[in-house]
């Protein structure tokens, strides 16, 4: 049993399980209750393991000129930044009433939280985990904050240094040790250049006690099979209906089609694993008769002929003598004739 897990709503994380695929939604749901509830049950069809989204206190987490700010972008949902926020946000009836449906369906449900208000909030409906972004890696205070409350935590470390994942690290462990460190690269999308998944290798060494899991704002499915090869057991991808939607995330967000076919194929990849001991399988018997090969006479050959390896044909099917043992064959004495690709077997032969 690996000493690196934790536990999820009842999900165990570790080196021996399957990945842990979360379906970050975030603001994806444009606002709308309905659609977010669909989108939940899209995930829970797609063999996701959670749903995300994320909650922030609008007004306690910009300043107040940031807030106030005008917001002229192609995905805006009002005129100012603070108001297209608020826009997006679900409130304490909303959250409650995605808990319940999560529970329904049967599919986790927890949030990041972006501040100590929401952090506070998502406690009060007592969330099964919580997420930290990647820009609140440096924010010890709310790290530590969020650690108090004693549940799971996925830390992104998007734009860091070693020093600052080791940071977050060590002021968490001493309050909770139920975290899982993700690599993340904060472009959105990043290029494949910037991904660099071997740094899952590198976590995994110096973070020996915790799982290590992959946040992925890349626009494919591949590259969380890659991140599960290098020891990877949480996977986090952006979620949505439509990557045509209005939306900073859901250009390079997947579509169900998406979801289910990185879900499917991180299963396979487990599976597909192994355990290392090679064998032959029944699925191998049939081609490997046609396409394996025996020890034949070369031409038609009388009793007591001393065999030559240009006495000996190599030919299918693969239901004689193996190749290998030919030269336990050559210089043997036949004791009856052998017709043309009649096999020789040791039974024949004396010495």
């Amino acid at each position: 049993m690996s000493t690196r897990q934790i536990t999820v709503d009842g999900t165990t994380i570790s080196d021996e399980s399957g990945c842990y695929v979360v379906a970050e939604i975030g603001h994806n749901h444009q606002g709308d209750l309905d659609k977010c509830k669909e989108m939940f049950r899209l995930a829970k069809d797609c063999g996701a393991n959670a749903a995300k989204l994320q909650k922030r206190d609008n007004r306690s987490l910009f300043t107040r000129e940031m807030y106030d700010s005008v917001y002229n972008s192609e995905n805006a949902f009002a005129s100012t930044y603070g108001a297209h926020r608020e826009f997006l946000e679900f409130g304490r009836e909303q959250y409650a009433e995605l808990k319940a449906y999560a529970a329904e369906i049967g599919i986790t449900f927890f949030s990041t939280a972006f501040d100590f208000k929401s952090a506070d909030f998502l406690a009060g409906l007592d969330m099964p985990a919580y997420k930290i972004a990647s820009g609140d890696l440096t924010n010890i205070p709310l790290i530590k904050h969020v650690a108090e409350i004693g549940k799971p935590m996925f830390i992104s470390t998007g734009g860091g240094t070693m020093d600052d994942v080791v940071r977050a690290y060590d002021a968490v462990m001493p309050i909770n040790s139920e975290i899982c460190i993700m690599q993340c690269t904060s472009g959105y999308p990043p290029t494949y250049e910037e991904l660099n998944l071997r740094v899952i290798e590198t976590f995994r060494q110096r973070f020996s006690d915790i799982p290590i899991g992959f946040s992925s704002h890349d626009n494919g499915i591949s590259m969380p099979l890659v991140a599960y090869m290098l020891g990877a057991r949480a996977v986090e991808k952006h979620f949505t209906l439509n990557r045509a939607m209005k939306g900073t995330d859901q250009a390079f967000s997947l579509e169900r089609s998406g979801l289910r076919r990185m879900v499917r194929d991180l299963q396979r990849v487990r599976v597909a694993l192994g355990d290392g001991v090679k064998v032959r399988y029944p699925s191998e018997e049939g081609p490997l008769y046609k396409m394996g090969k025996k020890l034949v006479a070369a031409s038609a050959l009388a009793a007591g002929h001393v065999l030559t390896a240009d006495d000996i044909a190599i030919k299918s099917p693969n239901d004689g003598l193996p190749p290998h043992e030919i030269d336990a064959v050559v210089g043997r004495r036949l004791a009856r004739a052998l017709a043309e690709d009649e096999e020789i077997a040791f039974e024949g032969l004396s010495s």
